[in-house]
């Protein structure tokens, strides 16, 4: 039986915590465990304070170490671009001191499950420094959250999926021990899951971190763990003080926080500079992202530029412009936007582009006709398609059919009108 058989065999043992009692106020440090001599000959060191003992490893990086196709070192060009950045962005860091930071835990949510290992990676002037903390047991709990030292004013923390587990699992954890450790601030976070969705939206299928380092950062993992093993590693590592193999653990988290500074970097040129936007899509995604963020005259400028530069070849870029222009009260210009989503678009923005068309033919160029026939167009893929929502195809269908009947009332002023009949 091979050892990942072994310890899928172990995770049947693995006791799920119920009941979870906060620390009481009377504290005992407790005596370090009977593996330490073993968990140190793997080079962690250890450290105590007041509430107990942690061990920790910390690695040094030259900024020219490269990971993946890109230099570690480049990201204090970016952060340089963002502190002469002249608007807000969920990229950019604030005053203080920037960490980038993961954790493993022994489990995926709840008060049983406990954080085992915190990296921290903080850039330095002529190096960056890892470290990450190891907590022996659950015994030693606050004195390894403590160590960490998140419980200092001023942080900024770049995370994947940080604002929804890492950070709200460390509160948890926190929470029991609050008698006992300092209070846990909410730092600034940057959230890069987050931005590589905006990012290559329509792109990418999967937003695992390891698929976005495989196919935009150019970094190949080699002997890596399935992330479900390293709970159970890290159990056997506790029980049997099998620390050697706990090292593939930290490897594993290791690699993630470097990917963080790389991704870091690579998404912060895509979002400041137009030579890294691969393609029409990618730059698209990222206008939005400006007007989704309240900047919409730095949207309005960006799809100005996109639909210049790659013309019709990608509609959503238009139909975002088309809005905007219609908002400038450049009516003609909307209208021709709106006229290419129309004809090269698909599914709901090329009914809603009809319908922007509709509108517009009516209350701005008074052509009742065009309007019409815009309407009608509109009205006929709602009916033909099956790929929208029975919802949108609902709402479209009123919206409709009180437009042709508000258009044929003023192409045919006097007559009588019925309300349309839906088609069966």
């Amino acid at each position: 039986m091979s050892y990942e058989q072994k310890l899928m065999a172990m995770k049947s043992l693995l006791k799920k915590t119920t009941v979870v009692k906060e620390v009481e106020e009377t504290f005992n440090i407790p005596p370090a465990p009977s593996y330490e001599q073993l968990w140190l000959t793997t080079g962690m060191e250890k450290i105590e304070n007041e509430f107990g003992v942690v061990y920790k490893r910390v690695i040094h990086y030259p900024l020219d170490t490269m990971h993946g196709d890109f230099r570690l070192g480049d990201v204090k060009q970016k952060l340089m671009k963002w502190s002469e950045a002249d608007y807000m962005h969920p990229l950019a860091p604030n005053a203080g001191k920037l960490l980038f930071f993961d954790t493993e835990t022994t489990g995926l949510k709840g008060a049983g499950a406990v954080i085992f290992l915190i990296g921290l990676l903080e850039l330095k002037s002529d190096e960056f420094i890892m470290t990450q903390y190891v907590l022996p047991n659950p015994d030693h709990e606050a004195a390894f959250l403590y160590a960490s030292g998140l419980w200092k004013e001023g942080l900024t923390l770049v995370t994947y999926n940080g604002k929804s587990f890492d950070f709200p699992q460390l509160q948890t954890r926190w929470s029991l021990h609050r008698k006992l450790l300092p209070p846990l601030p909410v730092p600034h976070q940057i959230d890069l899951l987050h931005g590589s969705r905006r990012i290559w939206k329509g792109q990418m299928e999967s937003f695992k971190l390891t698929e976005v380092e495989r196919t935009q950062l150019g970094f190949h993992r080699k002997d890596d763990i399935p992330g479900h093993m390293a709970p159970i590693i890290y159990q056997d590592a506790v029980k049997n003080g099998r620390a050697e193999i706990l090292m593939k653990v930290m490897w594993h988290n290791e690699w993630d926080i470097l990917s963080l500074v790389t991704l870091f970097s690579l998404s912060t040129d895509i979002v400041m500079e137009e030579a890294s936007q691969q393609n029409a899509q990618i730059a698209t995604n990222i206008a939005k992202w400006f007007q989704d963020l309240g900047l919409k005259d730095h949207s309005y400028t960006e799809l100005q530029r996109i639909a210049e530069e790659y013309g019709t070849s990608y509609p959503m870029t238009h139909f975002h412009l088309g809005f905007l222009l219609k908002r400038h009260k450049e009516i003609d210009r909307a209208i021709q936007s709106f006229e290419i989503v129309a004809t090269h678009g698909t599914g709901r923005e090329q009914v809603l582009a009809y319908e922007e068309l509709a509108k517009l033919y009516e209350h701005q160029v008074k052509d009742y006709s065009l309007a019409y026939e815009h309407i009608l167009c509109a009205a006929q893929l709602v009916q033909q398609s099956d790929e929208f929502t029975s919802r949108f195809s609902n709402r479209m269908k009123k919206s409709l059919a009180k437009r042709e009947m508000r258009v044929n009332r003023k192409l045919f002023p006097g007559q009588a009108q019925e309300a349309p009949q839906e088609e069966q």
